[in-house]
């Protein structure tokens, strides 16, 4: 027998052990030899699933109190005025101002603030002007927002909350980012707490302008 013979019955003999083996006796539901069973068969429980290491037989504990979930930044300080003071006065930006941060924090502060504080923090955003669209519908103005007050020192802007933009905290800028105020909502789920920081940073350097 020559090799191309050989090789094509090999292949035969592989193709009909495979028909074979596949084929059940109409008695059972086995699938056949099972590989790697523990890929889908996992040891550990499912967190629906009741579970005897438990007193309360369930999987999925509540969380001891004053633990923090892995990658979470706790802020313990609540969304009202008094509380926008207190971290005025107590919290402090924990990162390094080198230019590495203020350059990321500039990045940020273009991607999510600047539409409605201005590139340079001005108070003049994109959305704060007088703006058009044109599509199938025709020709038509969007509305406008108000404003916001300019972080710039040669503005003098006051802050609705008290005292100058300008002169603004640590704090009170990250407490504002965290929860929003006025038009401006919460950008917490946009913006992780170490970058919020960065976004600080930056904008310490708009308001010495």
């Amino acid at each position: 027998m020559n090799k191309k013979n050989f090789l094509g019955a090999v292949c035969v003999a592989v193709a009909l052990t495979a028909v074979v083996s596949s084929c059940g006796d109409g008695t059972t539901r086995s699938a056949g030899w099972e590989f790697s069973r523990n890929m889908y068969d996992p040891i550990a429980f499912n967190p629906d699933q009741q579970n005897p290491n438990f007193k309360n037989n369930s999987t999925a504990q509540t969380p001891p109190q004053g633990s923090n979930p892995i990658g979470f930044e706790r802020f313990d300080y609540g969304n009202s005025v008094e509380e926008y003071e207190r971290a005025g006065l107590e919290v402090k930006n924990p990162l390094i101002a080198n230019a590495e941060n203020l350059k990321q924090g500039e990045t940020l502060f273009l991607t999510y603030c600047a539409v409605c504080h201005g590139k340079e923090g001005a108070g003049d955003g994109t959305i704060t002007k007088d703006r058009e669209v044109e599509d199938s519908r025709g020709k038509r103005a969007l509305e406008n927002f108000p404003p916001p007050p300019s972080f710039q020192q040669s503005a003098g802007t006051p802050s609705s909350r008290g005292g100058q933009m300008s002169q603004l905290t640590d704090g009170k800028i990250y407490h504002t980012i965290t929860y929003g105020y006025n038009a401006m909502g919460s950008h917490a789920s946009q913006i992780s707490p170490e970058d919020r920081w960065k976004v600080v940073m930056y904008v310490h350097e708009l308001q010495k302008k």
